[in-house]
């Protein structure tokens, strides 16, 4: 429980634009390691992100990108302050700002959106708003906006399949569990290391890209005001952001009966390929490449959310959430499987 008095009077010292009188919060999203909360002040708003107790380094990661990005086209909200002790809330915290707008919600193992995007006509706007937030991310020098020292930025693609292979590894010591057989595996996981492609440029990534993470204009045409959950950020290829929003789309390759993905089936939405050759052209990326990071994307998706699946299965997470993301997980692999059995 956020103490609201300690709160308010960090606020009125540290962000005063907000002004001063009673402070109201609201905790957001039900995903664990995520606690957001909305909290308002007057007739002013803002975000707070909460970190663990003793553990700000990577909510300091996220302040240091949303600073950055101040004065560059990406879609964000601007961070107004932020505080790493645990004295004021009993965790590191940040605020930003806020602006009246929507995002998409993960219920029952789909996104579901506001009226009238959940339709014709207004609805396939979202993703070219999220393409067009991509590629403005992915043209940024993050060299010019001071992250040269983010992070590591060469052979990026060469340590992705080690990466989360040892994260999938890691969650039965972890978390006190039986590992769960992923079936396609080893043949994805093979095609990944026999398939990288030649150019691999570097960049920032926001890295958990879709509706659920953004925010959008209350009314159309359809307006991505912001990126929000920086917490995957890192330097690495930004092409795979667009593989990891791209997955959750129609392949042009499927038939709408047999398509995948959470907003696979919604009508009018773009397929991968069309956003990926919208992206392509703005960006000056190989197309071509589309497939790996597709596969690459599903891959990395499935191991993050397996960690959910293993929290649930030791009882550190509600069961019901455990048994959605066991399945995102299944979906996530057999759509990998079939992207590479179409590349042959």
């Amino acid at each position: 429980m956020i103490n609201i008095g300690s709160l308010g009077a960090w606020l009125e010292e540290h962000v005063p634009q907000l002004g001063s009188g009673p402070v109201t919060c609201l905790a957001t999203g039900d995903i664990p390691g995520k606690l957001t909360y909305s909290i308002e002040r007057g007739d002013q708003r803002c975000i707070l992100r909460m970190g663990s107790a003793g553990d700000g380094k990577g909510l300091m990661r996220q302040v240091r990108v949303l600073s950055a990005l101040d004065g560059t086209d990406v879609p964000h909200f601007s961070c107004l302050g932020s505080c790493t002790d645990d004295y004021v809330i009993g965790a590191p915290f940040y605020v930003t700002e806020a602006l009246p707008g929507w995002s998409g919600e993960l219920r029952d193992g789909r996104i579901h959106h506001r009226p009238p995007f959940n339709d014709l006509p207004h609805g396939p706007g979202l993703a070219f708003a999220i393409a067009d937030g991509l590629i403005s991310l992915a043209n940024t020098d993050y060299k010019a906006i001071g992250l040269e020292d983010f992070g590591r930025a060469d052979s990026f693609l060469e340590r992705q399949v080690d990466r989360w292979q040892d994260q999938l590894a890691s969650y039965p010591a972890v978390y006190g569990v039986a590992s769960r057989d992923l079936p396609g595996l080893d043949l994805v996981t093979a095609w990944l290391r026999g398939n990288r492609p030649a150019e691999s440029r570097p960049g920032l990534m926001h890295g958990d890209v879709g509706t659920p993470n953004a925010v959008f204009a209350m009314d159309p045409p359809a307006r991505l005001l912001a990126f929000t959950n920086w917490d995957l950020t890192a330097m690495g290829d930004p092409y795979l952001d667009l593989g990891w929003f791209g997955s959750q789309l129609r392949d042009g390759r499927a038939s709408q009966a047999d398509a995948t993905g959470v907003m696979a089936g919604v009508a009018g939405w773009p397929t991968r390929q069309e956003l990926a050759r919208h992206y392509a052209e703005h960006t000056g990326r190989a197309y071509d490449d589309l497939d790996y990071y597709l596969v690459l994307a599903m891959f990395k998706s499935a191991a993050l959310l397996e960690r959910f699946v293993a929290q649930a299965a030791a009882g550190k997470a509600p069961k019901a959430m455990g048994k959605m993301f066991a399945q995102l997980v299944l979906d996530s692999m057999a759509s990998a499987v079939q992207v590479v059995k179409w590349r042959g």
